[in-house]
């Protein structure tokens, strides 16, 4: 039986992140809207945490700090808007016509700096490709600040591609259309589709050219340069943590001080537990061994960011999201998608599937694996944790155990809503994603397709796959017959479970998109807007803002890839892409 845990205390404002789209209402919607010089500034991070007493550029080791103070410095000339998101806009009570404004491209290129703005860039290490890889940090990405609205949500505004930092190591700090394009429009997909992630206010073009070696092969190329303002309750992530843990006695303290401000500014409901809460748990190995979440906030808190990050990763796969590059540094505390760099959704299904061409030779990150390594990163977490004594092994082993559960209660319930079923069936799903593998289908139009399925047990048998037609192509008669089979299984188990055919229809269209935003589309928007025309990709937010609905007329979104969509560069990316 499911433990009670911290994760199903009273929602925190975090939760909006997913939920956003479902709460709005019309007293939401006649909020008082601002002007950027009305913003409501609170800048805690930089308050209520040590910094880092240089405020030079040069690329450096910062000792014994969480963040070091930067502006923007990207160079601009001319900058224009090319796209911003109107639900981002609301989170922030920000005005629509703030984004007429002459100098707005300028603001959001850091050209120009925001009145009560306090700029930085985090300091953060990280395990990349499983290997610890000591101080990364904010090397492109600086904080403008933190600012509370309405709702007295608290929300970060950072400007990735705006320039050096301590942080930047041998790089230029600067970001190029083609990945910020990439970055903008997932970021709005993914919330769109209801899975948390960071969000993304703007993307503006710095009219400047930046220079990039897209596949290594000593070929630079001269690319537009960009700046996407990206907005999170916090980017703190696992390896803010973990660079402090790693420097010894002496930064231990800092590991303290961050976890106190993380739970007080965004986990507050685990400050007030109490023994009334029922938060202990046998682990199984004798009486003696029980956690009591209530007498450690710090054990809850881990047991709390293990299970959102459980929850975002199964939520991943059944959309057939692949990451790409799920090192410690680019996995947040508060469980959100972060850092967009060579992701991919599945075209056609492979488990293997990874869309990092640094990944390829051990695919560690590969869409299969995501689970194990959300599991493996929330061990490093917790071991930065265990470091500065705030949790034990035992408390450390019972967020892991916690992780696995909440992934299969979770990724067993998406996929149970997928097949449109009212209980889990083990073989029947499993026997499917086999199917799926061995034919190469195309994971979002099959499940979409399955709801076509009728639980009508007396269709001949020759009629069994005439729904799924345009997703089973080039099957031989071998392969038909596989599927024939299943299909029966499956319009057994529709015609027992007392559901009508328009009701299941109706639920698995709400869960089995229509439209996610694969690489060739966003490869399209980026060959247009090299061109100077941004109308696709303001076209393609607009899509995916409603990836659930049919919305005629934009079929060819759905289509899959072309043939030019497999080469290099659109199907697979390098991590700094």
């Amino acid at each position: 039986m499911a433990s009670p845990s911290p994760a199903a205390a009273p929602a925190t404002a975090v939760d909006s992140v997913a939920d956003e789209p479902k709460k709005q209402s019309s007293t939401e919607n006649s909020r008082a809207k601002l002007k950027l010089e009305d913003l409501n500034w609170d800048h805690s991070f930089v308050r209520e945490l040590p910094g880092d007493p240089l405020t030079d550029i040069i690329s450096r080791e910062v000792l014994h700090a969480c963040y070091s103070r930067v502006s923007p410095s990207a160079e601009v000339e001319d900058p224009q808007l090319v796209v911003w998101s109107e639900s981002v806009a609301d989170i922030l009570d920000l005005d629509p016509k703030e984004f007429e404004r002459p100098d707005f491209p300028h603001l959001f290129s850091g050209a120009s700096l925001l009145k009560g703005g306090l700029s930085y860039a985090q300091c953060y290490g990280g395990h990349q490709f499983g290997v610890w890889a000591d101080q990364l940090g904010d090397g492109r990405a600086i904080t403008l600040g933190e600012l509370l609205n309405s709702r007295s949500e608290r929300w970060e505004i950072q400007l990735k591609g705006a320039g050096k930092t301590p942080y930047s190591r041998f790089a230029d700090g600067l970001a190029v259309l083609r990945s910020s394009i990439r970055e903008f429009l997932c970021s709005e997909a993914m919330h769109s589709l209801g899975i948390p992630t960071t969000r993304a206010l703007s993307l503006v073009i710095t009219g400047k050219l930046v220079s990039r070696d897209m596949f290594y092969d000593g070929n630079p190329k001269d690319e537009p340069g960009a700046i996407v303002c990206r907005v999170a309750q916090s980017f703190l992530r696992f390896g803010s943590f973990q660079i402090h843990a790693k420097r010894g006695k002496e930064d231990l303290e800092i590991v303290k001080t961050l976890a106190d401000y993380t739970i007080k500014h965004h986990f507050p409901h685990l400050e007030s537990m109490n023994k009334s809460d029922s938060l202990s748990f046998s682990t199984g190995e004798g009486n003696s061994d029980v956690v009591d979440l209530t007498s450690n906030k710090y054990a809850a808190w881990l047991v709390e960011v293990a299970e959102r990050t459980a929850s975002l990763i199964a939520k991943w796969q059944g959309v057939g999201f692949t990451h790409g590059v799920l090192n410690t540094d680019n996995m947040s505390v508060l469980g959100l998608t972060i850092d967009y760099g060579p992701f991919g959704f599945l075209d056609a299904f492979d488990p293997s599937f990874t869309p990092n061409t640094t990944d390829i030779p051990g695919r560690r990150y590969c869409f299969a694996e995501q689970p194990d390594i959300g599991s493996w990163n929330i061990g490093q977490f917790g071991v930065a944790l265990s470091t500065a004594q705030l949790i034990n092994k035992k408390e450390l082993n019972y967020a892991l155990e916690r992780y696995g559960s909440k992934f299969m209660d979770e990724y067993q319930a998406i996929m149970t809503k997928k097949v449109g079923l009212p209980r889990y069936n083990k073989e029947l799903i499993g026997e499917l994603l086999n199917n799926m593998a061995v034919d190469k289908v195309d994971y979002t139009n099959f499940f979409r397709l399955l709801s076509n399925i009728k639980a009508d047990t007396n269709a001949p048998d020759k009629e069994l796959l005439v729904p799924l037609k345009a997703a089973l192509l080039d099957i031989g008669r071998e392969r038909k017959e596989a599927w024939t089979s299943w299909v029966k299984r499956y319009r057994t188990e529709l015609s027992s479970s007392g559901i009508s055919d328009e009701e299941r229809k109706v639920s698995m269209n709400s869960v089995n998109p229509r439209y996610i935003l694969r690489n060739y589309l966003c490869q399209s928007a980026i060959d247009m807007a090299e061109q100077g025309d941004f109308e696709e990709v303001r076209r393609l937010l607009k899509v995916m803002e409603r990836p659930f609905d049919d919305q005629p007329g934009m079929e060819r979104y759905a289509r899959l890839p072309p043939a030019w969509a497999y080469r290099p560069g659109v199907c697979m990316l390098s991590c700094s892409s």
